[in-house]
C-alpha cells in the first residue's frame, strides 16, 4: 500500500486551431504535415497547483463539474500523463520518471477495456505473462482473485468478454486490478455505462473490496451518492483546482465556498444572490436578513453578499408560521415526495429567486399554491459574492 502525496502539480496544454467546416468533411487518401492541428498559443489549465495526500489505505472520491480535471488528476497519478509542474510522491518517493508499468497500480476504466481476444482467465493473467512469472504463482493468484470476487465469478473465467453483461464486464476489469496486488487503485467513472440495478449491485461489490483490501484508492465519478458510499473522504474539484476536501458530513455542513454549496448535496444547497449590506443586515429586495454576530464583524456596508441555506432549513406549511425565523412567502412550482421520510419537497419561487424547503406530506399542497416560509436562523451560511469564499 502506499501514500499518495500532489504538491503544488499544474498542468496545462495549447489548444489547436480550429478547422473549417469544409475541411472537417474532407476525405484524404493521406494526411500531410500541414494538415495536423496547429497550436493557436492559447493554453488551458487542466491541473491549478493541486495539492492533495491520500493516507494509506483510504479511498478518496472525486466529484466537480465536466471539464474540471478529475479524469486528469487521475492520469497524472497514474503517470499516464506526466508533463506536468510539480511533485507526484508514492511513499515520499518522487515518481515522475516512473513509467506507469512499474507503479503498481490497479486500473479500472469506464469502458471496461477488455482484452477481446482473451479469454477472462486470459485477461487476469496478462500481467503474469508479461511480467514472466511462473504458471503456478499465476493460477494461485487468479484463484484467489476469484475466490475474493465472490460466488459465480470463477464461470466467468472460461468466457470471452464479449458474451458478458456489462455488469460482469466490470467484475471482470475489478478483477484483473485486483489480481496484481497493487499498492494504488484508480477508478475512472467504472459504473456510469451500467443501468440503475448494476450499479447498486456493482457499487456494493467495490466497497466490500475496498474495505477487505485496504488498498488506498482514488475513485473519480459524477454520482455523488457513488462518492459518499465509497469515499473517506471526499475531493470537490472546480476549473482544475480543489476546492474542498473533507468526509460528506465535513462538506456539507461547513463548505468553504459558494461553488462547494451550490454543487454538493442532493439536491444543493439553495444560493439567494443579489443581496447587499445595510449595518447589520442583508437587503435581499424586500427582506432583511440579520447577520450572526460571527459574520458582522467580517463584511462592510453596501458589500455584495450571497445567502445560503439548505432544504431543511426551510419550513414551508399554509399557514403563517409563529416562530422566530425569518417569514417569507412563495409560490410552489413543483413538488417531490419521499414516501420513506413522510416529507415532501417543495420547490418556490419568490420573486428573482428559487429555492427548496421540506413540508409534511400530508399536509396538500398544489402547483401555485402560496405558501409560507420559515428560514431557521441558526442554519443560514453567507458569501462574498464576487470572491466566492465563505464568510
Amino acid at each position: 500500500m502506499a501514500e499518495i502525496q500532489l504538491h503544488d502539480v499544474s498542468l496545462d496544454y495549447s489548444t489547436p486551431a480550429r478547422e473549417p467546416v469544409s475541411r472537417i468533411f474532407q476525405i484524404r487518401r493521406e494526411r500531410n504535415v500541414e494538415d495536423l492541428p496547429v497550436e493557436t498559443g492559447k493554453r488551458i489549465l487542466a491541473l491549478d497547483h493541486v495539492n492533495l495526500t491520500i493516507p494509506d489505505g483510504q479511498t478518496f472520491t472525486v466529484v466537480g463539474p465536466s471539464g474540471c480535471g478529475k479524469s486528469t488528476l487521475l492520469r497524472v497519478v497514474a503517470g499516464i500523463a506526466n508533463n506536468y509542474s510539480g511533485q507526484v510522491l508514492y511513499d515520499g518517493v518522487d515518481v515522475h520518471e516512473v513509467p506507469p508499468k512499474d507503479r503498481y497500480i490497479g486500473m479500472v476504466f469506464q469502458n471496461f477495456a477488455l482484452y477481446p481476444n482473451f479469454d477472462n482467465e486470459g485477461n487476469l493473467s496478462f500481467f503474469f505473462k508479461m511480467h514472466k512469472i511462473n504458471d503456478e504463482k499465476t493460477r494461485e493468484r487468479i484463484q484467489y482473485t476469484s475466490d475474493l470476487m465472490g460466488i459465480g465469478f470463477d464461470k466467468l473465467l472460461p468466457r470471452n468478454p464479449k458474451t458478458l453483461s456489462g455488469g460482469e464486464k466490470q467484475r471482470v476489469a475489478i478483477a484483473r486490478a485486483i489480481v496484481r496486488a497493487p499498492e494504488l487503485f484508480l477508478l475512472d467513472e467504472p459504473l456510469s455505462s451500467l443501468d440503475a440495478k448494476l450499479r447498486l449491485q456493482t457499487r456494493s461489490e467495490i466497497k466490500r473490496l475496498l474495505h477487505q483490501f485496504g488498498i488506498t484508492s482514488l475513485y473519480v465519478t459524477h454520482d455523488q451518492t457513488e462518492a459518499i458510499a465509497l469515499g473517506d473522504q471526499i475531493v470537490v474539484m472546480h476549473s482544475g483546482r480543489i476546492e474542498q476536501v473533507g468526509t460528506y458530513q465535513d462538506l456539507m455542513e461547513n463548505p468553504v465556498s459558494e461553488f462547494v454549496a451550490g454543487f454538493l448535496g442532493l439536491p444543493p444547497m439553495n444560493l439567494l444572490p443579489s443581496g447587499s449590506i445595510s449595518g447589520s443586515k442583508l437587503v435581499l429586495d424586500q427582506y432583511l436578513i440579520p447577520l450572526s454576530s460571527r459574520v458582522y464583524p467580517l463584511v462592510e456596508n453596501s458589500q455584495l453578499v450571497t445567502l445560503g441555506f439548505r432544504r431543511e432549513a426551510v419550513k414551508v406549511s399554509v399557514e403563517k408560521n409563529s416562530g422566530n425565523g425569518i417569514q417569507l412567502r412563495g409560490e410552489v412550482e413543483a413538488l417531490e415526495s419521499d414516501y420513506a421520510q413522510r416529507m415532501q419537497t417543495v420547490y418556490i419561487r419568490d420573486g428573482l429567486w428559487n429555492y427548496s424547503g421540506l413540508c409534511p406530506l400530508d399536509v396538500k399542497l398544489r402547483v401555485g399554491q402560496i405558501v409560507h416560509v420559515e428560514l431557521d436562523l441558526e442554519k443560514l451560511y453567507f458569501f462574498d459574492t464576487n470572491s466566492g469564499k465563505r464568510l
